[in-house]
């Protein structure tokens, strides 16, 4: 609740205080979750049931998740929780302030400090474990049993597919116009279609709310109070509608989840929650059958768009260009804007990339990977609240997402063959309910998302439905020979 009052409702002057708080809080909830009787409790049932079977698959995993949570916790002093606590809110504010002046330098020494915050936890977390990395632990804390090995060797084969065919993209003189992007849109206005969309595909505002803050989020107090935030420009409309899509497809994970309140009926992994959002957003809000659906609302926006057709709107929203922006990306360049960051982070945990560089290594790989002319802080380094809140392995989640998404809707089309006819009715609970069975009601019931996938599609995570994906589509729309 505090975080979100941060990020949406507190006044700036408040961040120093707000940290104070933070700090105070996590060092209360460190002390509770490292309280020595738990761990004897923990492990009491596990021997019990070693004696006498009784423990059902689930209750041993809930056991095992929160003894390995114990562990990682009790390795951590007390005093190093509430400093990472209160140093990723003061961050927030430092990051807050240097992308408005554009400037990395200001940034750069309180970015030094997350580092050496996240590193000194991980290496605590990580304890005696010699097969672990400090990178794998720290990727562990988001994308549970993905290490860096797995995901270099995913990343390649994305990257090796991805970038031949964004040249042939951009070289492409069969362009969708973009013109129904651009005009003079009410704020007011586009906020309403947002959230006539975003309940449409299933989020259910009477239990969250809908704001506005600087980088669009979800954020979840429990299954009754999922909340989402977008941004909106007035020169531009798809993006905000395209954050609050993406945001209420995490959002209707959370609201799907069995309301138990227990670790074991969270998320799986963040790839496992961006793997949802990414099929709301794209596959199902970047299809054609997704814009004949909602097409009728747009004149609601502006009368404009009566003169444009359902076809020429999804040509639009796909249009691909090499621009600065992560979340503002196409869906065909955004992975390149992913792998950049995992390759800055990881190279900055092993040493090799000093925290100062990292704004002249932002600007190079920007012009390798996307032929971009970075002009200023605040559109390259400064763009992402991430690394302020020490969420450091958290970027390349948000590939692994949009590679599972694209094999979730592989097998969803096969399960639900009428798919794009139930789209453009509107007609989304089927789709939401596949959902649900498949990867909702699991929770962390599963190892990875590796071992979820393999179980309930038969192969774990495939790189080749995302490249085909994106192969097909492109190549159609571009009219690429």
């Amino acid at each position: 609740m505090l975080s979100y009052d941060q990020l949406v409702f507190m006044p700036s002057s408040a961040a120093a205080d707000r940290g104070e708080q933070m700090s105070a809080l996590a060092g209360i909830l460190h002390e509770m979750k490292t309280e020595p009787g738990l761990k004897s409790l923990l492990d009491e049932i596990l021997e019990l049931d070693q004696e006498q079977p009784e423990l059902d698959q689930d209750a041993l995993r809930l056991v095992a998740l929160e003894r390995k949570a114990f562990v990682e916790n009790e390795r951590i002093p007390a005093d190093l929780a509430a400093k990472a606590a209160g140093l990723s809110t003061s961050a927030y504010s430092d990051w807050v302030d240097a992308k408005g002046k554009q400037d990395f330098g200001a940034f750069a020494p309180t970015l030094q400090e997350c580092f050496d915050t996240a590193m000194a936890l991980a290496d605590a977390k990580k304890g005696n474990d010699d097969n672990k990395t400090l990178y794998d632990q720290m990727l562990d804390e988001f994308e549970v049993g993905m290490g860096q090995e797995r995901i270099d060797s995913i990343f390649r084969e994305v990257k090796s597919a991805l970038v031949p065919l964004i040249s042939d993209v951009l070289a492409s003189p069969s362009k969708p116009s973009d013109k129904p992007l651009s005009g003079q849109f009410d704020i007011e206005k586009q906020q309403e279609l947002s959230e006539k969309l975003v309940t449409s595909i299933g989020y259910d505002k009477d239990q969250g709310r809908i704001d506005v803050s600087v980088h669009p989020f979800s954020s979840s107090m429990s299954a009754k109070d999922v909340r989402i935030t977008s941004r909106f420009r007035e020169d531009e409309w798809y993006q905000g509608l395209a954050g609050t899509i993406h945001e209420g497809g995490h959002a209707i994970y959370e609201q799907n989840l069995i309301p138990s309140a227990l670790s074991i009926d969270s998320a799986l992994s963040m790839g496992t929650h961006e793997s949802q959002s990414l099929f709301w957003e794209r596959h199902i809000g970047l299809s054609k059958a997704f814009w004949r659906f909602a097409h009728p609302y747009l004149p609601e926006l502006d009368a404009s768009f009566e003169q444009y057709t359902p076809e020429e709107i999804y040509g639009a929203v796909n249009r691909v260009s090499n621009s600065f922006i992560r979340v503002e990306a196409d869906e065909l360049t955004y992975p390149l804007h992913v792998i950049l960051r995992y390759n800055i982070e990881k190279d900055v945990i092993s040493g090799s990339l000093p925290v100062k560089d990292i704004a002249t290594r932002w600007n190079a790989d920007m012009k390798v990977l996307l032929d971009v002319d970075v002009t200023s802080d605040d559109l390259g380094v400064l763009q992402d609240v991430h690394w302020s809140g020490l969420a450091f392995g958290y970027f390349p989640t948000y590939l692994l997402g949009a590679i599972a998404a694209s094999q979730l809707f592989h097998y969803c089309q096969q399960d639900i063959p009428d798919i794009e006819a139930k789209i453009e009715s509107g007609d989304f609970q089927p789709i939401k309910d596949w959902l649900k069975n498949k990867v909702h009601k699991h929770g962390r019931r599963y190892a990875s998302l590796d071992s979820m996938l393999e179980d309930q599609l038969g192969e774990p995570l495939n790189p080749k439905y995302f490249i085909d994906y994106l192969t097909n589509k492109y190549t159609d729309l571009y009219q690429l020979s």
